[in-house]
C-alpha cells in the first residue's frame, strides 16, 4: 500500500528543477525580500515640486469677485423679477446662463414690502462645475421696474 501512495505523490524534487528556473526563482524571491524590509513607506513620500503643470487659479466661488457668479446672480435676478407669481402658483422657475453654463431653479418666491420698497425673497439652486449650491436671495425694486440684488448668499 505504501508503494501506491508513493506512486501518486507528484511532488517535484529539487534535483529535477532546471538550474535556470531555480536561478530566476532566487532572483524573484530576493527582490521581493527587499520590499518587505521597509523599502517603501507612505510616511516617507514627499511632494515632487519639480513637476510643473498648468492649472486654474483658485477663486472663492460664490463671491462678488467671481465674474461667473455675478453673471448668474443677474440671470437669477431677471428671472425672479419677471416671474408672474399668480400664474406660477408656487411652481419653481427654471433659469440658465448660457455664458457660464450654470443653471438651476428659483423656488419659494414671496413678495414683501420693506418700507416703501417692493421686494421678492426666494430660494435658488445653482448648478455649476463647482457643484450644486442652495442660496437665499432677496431683490428689491428701485423704481420704474429696475430691480437690485439686496441679498444672495449660500444657505
Amino acid at each position: 500500500m505504501w508503494r501506491s501512495a508513493q506512486a501518486s505523490d507528484n511532488r517535484v524534487s529539487p534535483k529535477r528543477v532546471p538550474a535556470s528556473v531555480r536561478a530566476v526563482a532566487s532572483v524573484v524571491l530576493l527582490s521581493l525580500g527587499g520590499c518587505g524590509m521597509g523599502g517603501f513607506s507612505l510616511d516617507k513620500v514627499e511632494i515632487d515640486r519639480s513637476i510643473v503643470t498648468s492649472n486654474v487659479p483658485s477663486t472663492n466661488s460664490g463671491t462678488a469677485t467671481d465674474a461667473g457668479f455675478a453673471a448668474d446672480q443677474i440671470t437669477v435676478r431677471n428671472a425672479a423679477s419677471s416671474a408672474d407669481l399668480e400664474e406660477l402658483g408656487g411652481q419653481p422657475v427654471p433659469w440658465a446662463n448660457a455664458d457660464t453654463g450654470s443653471r438651476g431653479s428659483i423656488s419659494a418666491i414671496a413678495e414683501t414690502r420693506i418700507g416703501s420698497e417692493l421686494c421678492r425673497v426666494f430660494s435658488v439652486t445653482r448648478e455649476s462645475f463647482d457643484g450644486v449650491i442652495l442660496y437665499r436671495g432677496r431683490i428689491c425694486m428701485m423704481g420704474a421696474g429696475v430691480w437690485r440684488i439686496e441679498e444672495f448668499k449660500a444657505v
